[in-house]
């Protein structure tokens, strides 16, 4: 079942409607259970752990757009639609939303700022995603 607000978004053109496959939402699952289990490491460095903790968090977010019937060209709208995908409070998405601003900070400009109360709230986000995608 999908919302008003994702049929919206695929009426202007935001969203693309296409039919999920269950190997596409096994693989992001999987992928995004290494990256958390390898972004609590503390064996790895700050970045490392922010960007794999961002790559587990945005495939979630893929996941459960796609099992929407959902996809999206733009990276950072399946964080913002995650309130129609999974019922996500705002806190979970805006941690996303502030966690993606770093990632293209990062990503863009060289510039990743070692803040480890948001790298914290970033896992928070994704163990609440798995959970809500578990429960489905």
């Amino acid at each position: 079942m999908t919302s008003i607000e994702l049929e919206n978004l695929a009426l202007i053109g935001k969203l693309k409607r296409e039919p999920p496959r269950q190997s596409e939402l096994n693989g992001l699952l999987e992928s995004a259970r290494i990256r958390l289990a390898d972004a609590r490491n503390p064996e790895n460095g700050f970045a490392s752990r922010f960007d794999l903790a961002y790559s587990a968090a945005h495939a979630l977010a893929l996941c459960a757009l796609r099992r929407n019937g959902f996809r999206s060209e733009q990276r950072y709208l399946v964080f913002q639609v995650l309130p129609h995908t999974v019922q996500a409070p705002d806190d979970v998405w805006r941690v996303l939303a502030k966690a993606h601003e770093r990632r293209n900070l990062a990503e863009y400009e060289g510039y990743l700022e070692h803040d480890e109360r948001l790298l914290a709230g970033l896992v928070s986000a994704v163990n609440w995603l798995l959970g809500a995608l578990d429960a489905d």
